[in-house]
């Protein structure tokens, strides 16, 4: 059987854990949601734990970790790239076999002018040094021609990929891996257009951090900025840390969590604002007596300058818990997320929080048609209307592409 992701064991059975104990205090504000495309399952895929990309023409783009080619990943399937229209057609551009090409996608795609897409798959490969597989970097044409790019061994140069990637002016890409590097707790690595990767950094598992799920952004001279989630092990880096790594591969930890009120477990990477500041969510901490004493995670805030801010606390409301994603931040400096569980059905929510922390639930999933159990960020559009995708819920339960008009 395929070997699920450990966050979606440990989300189960926290979900199991919370169910009934959240007490519903605040208003929502009214928005309306529509669900553009609910995965059918079989062929057409299922479970989106990853976001969406947009085109010119208004065509969303993403993957799915599951379905597809029925006959591989022990019958569950190896998951799909998929295209919704804006009329909400959907059509599937390549379905993973589990060999060569790879197996269950769980990050954002990249597009590239031409309109190539890139990403990453966490299984599969050629790579035999991992659990079904190490993963590869995968580059699919409009018209769903497939090319491997590069094949994660599990060594020094990286295995299993649980994000997507971002690509710099000359066509080069960057990602990190949960697994493999020199030190077998996972790295920071760029690939070429031809295919060459480079490890950038490996992680030691001690205070430059460990197990990196979340994907890196790239600001105007270079740098990167990424996450890393830490271990659950009790050793090493246990609550995780946010870091930079100059173009030669210098790292800087720019800030380390204690697992208490600041957060823990950081699985979502960072946004930058105008000024250089840095946003980002955490899955577990903030206010420790909720969510069984874990907390239920936070929204945070790195100045340029370096301080360190926590913006929200989730989880003493309806306002969300558990949030797994990113942040996108509009030209005013408010930012938008989801949470994977909270909200009046305990379903997941889509929130908004001001630049002095003051937050509103814009949505609360029903677990129903409309969606459930957000694992993805948002996208978020010229008129302000945010797009997502639900990893549960829709019309036979299998997840769904959003619209949330303000």
């Amino acid at each position: 059987m395929k070997e699920k992701h450990p966050l979606l064991i440990s989300l189960a059975a926290l979900a199991i854990l919370l169910a009934g104990l959240f007490f519903s205090t605040e208003k929502m504000q009214a928005q309306t949601e529509t669900v553009l495309y609910s995965f059918p399952g079989g062929r057409h895929g299922n479970t989106p734990a990853g976001g969406l990309v947009e085109d010119s023409k208004g065509r969303f783009y993403g993957t799915t970790v599951d379905g597809g080619l029925l006959s591989a990943c022990g019958g569950f399937g190896c998951g799909v790239v998929y295209k919704v229209s804006p009329t909400g057609v959907e059509s599937v551009l390549h379905r993973f076999t589990g060999g060569a090409d790879g197996a269950n996608p769980r990050g954002d795609l990249v597009r590239s002018a031409s309109g190539n897409l890139y990403g990453t798959t966490q299984f599969g490969g050629s790579g035999n040094l991992c659990y079904e597989g190490c993963g590869t970097v995968f580059e699919v044409t409009p018209l769903g021609a497939v090319t491997v790019l590069y094949s994660f061994t599990g060594l020094k140069d990286g295995g299993n990929s649980a994000a997507g990637l971002i690509k710099d002016a000359n066509g080069n890409l960057y990602g990190t891996t949960v697994n493999g590097g020199g030190f077998g707790w996972g790295a920071v690595f760029k690939i070429t257009p031809a295919g060459k990767e480079t490890v950038l950094h490996s992680f030691s598992g001690g205070t430059d951090g460990a197990s990196p799920y979340a994907g890196l952004i790239m600001d105007a001279n270079g740098n990167l900025y990424g996450t890393t989630s830490g271990t659950q092990s009790g050793y090493g880096d246990v609550n995780g840390n946010v870091f930079k790594l100059t173009p030669t591969g210098t790292e800087t930890v720019l800030y380390t969590f204690s697992g208490g009120a600041d957060g823990a477990n950081p699985v979502a990477g960072l946004v930058e604002d105008a000024n250089g500041n840095l946003y980002g969510t955490t899955e577990y901490g903030g206010d420790l007596s909720l969510c069984s004493g874990f907390g239920c995670g936070v929204a945070f805030e790195i100045t340029a300058a370096g301080t360190y801010t926590v913006l929200h606390r989730f989880g003493a409301g309806t306002d969300g818990r558990l949030p797994l994603a990113g942040l996108v931040v509009d030209a005013a400096g408010n930012l938008y997320g989801t949470t994977n569980l909270g909200g009046t059905s305990f379903s997941g929510t889509v929130f908004e929080i001001t630049p002095s922390g003051t937050e509103s639930l814009l949505y609360s999933f029903t677990g129903g048609v409309d969606g459930a159990f957000p694992f993805a960020g948002l996208l978020r559009d010229a008129k302000g209307n945010l797009y997502g995708t639900t990893f549960g819920g829709g019309a036979l339960g299998n997840g769904t592409v959003f619209k949330l008009v303000p």
